[in-house]
């Protein structure tokens, strides 16, 4: 089943949401602060002659591919400001029933649980209300910050895939995780990932 869009999930003052038309300057604030931080895991076309897209491009693509169910690109906002982002795309149904999970986090925010936490709102709702089977995501082995992540959240090391997406320049090796629908208790919610990251690293206070 295609997810609804636009689509909004949020847990406390995180919340996942599509770029909006208004975030122009307060999103390519973010990306020119963290350009460096993020250069060395930012996926790169390899031909290297399209222009970068437009905030206008980048909304209407975003609209189109969410309303077609075939990515999701949401926006993370932490205490209702712009934080970093975190997509689901190709979006594969059928046989397949999976999704490839990509993210990141402005650097002023990393180390207090917000990457995981909107990785797990997604992987939730990819898993309790569209239905997929399988979630996985992709990182180079040196990303140590991302890797910690994907194994917060419990996701299977699958093995190193070689030269496996364009990065900073080059083809870049990447290790494989994933994690299945039947690997995760789900609370009446819909909500398992998120609800075992909650009882392992959060205390009563919220803090991660």
């Amino acid at each position: 089943m295609p997810p609804v869009w636009p689509l909004v999930l949020s847990d406390a003052e995180l919340t996942l949401r599509p770029l909006r038309r208004r975030d122009r300057r307060a999103f390519e604030t973010l990306l020119v602060r963290n350009r460096e931080w993020l250069a060395p895991w930012d996926a790169t076309d390899p031909e290297r002659r399209r222009p970068r897209p437009t905030h206008g491009e980048l909304l209407r693509w975003a609209e189109r591919e969410g309303r077609a169910g075939r990515h999701l690109s949401l926006l993370l906002c932490a205490d209702g400001r712009p934080a970093g982002q975190v997509s689901a795309g190709p979006i594969l149904y059928g046989a397949q029933s999976s999704a490839t999970i990509g993210y990141w986090i402005d650097h002023a925010r990393a180390g207090r649980g917000y990457a995981p936490r909107g990785v797990a709102l997604l992987i939730d709702h990819l898993f309790a209300e569209v239905g997929l089977h399988r979630v996985e995501i992709n990182i180079r082995p040196e990303n140590e910050a991302s890797l910690r992540v994907a194994r917060k959240l419990h996701l299977r090391e699958e093995g190193l895939r070689e030269r496996f997406i364009h990065v900073d320049g080059a083809f870049r090796d990447h290790l494989s995780f994933a994690i299945t629908a039947d690997e995760v208790e789900t609370d009446e919610r819909g909500r398992g990932v998120l609800a075992r990251y909650r009882r392992e690293h959060m205390g009563a206070t919220g803090a991660s």
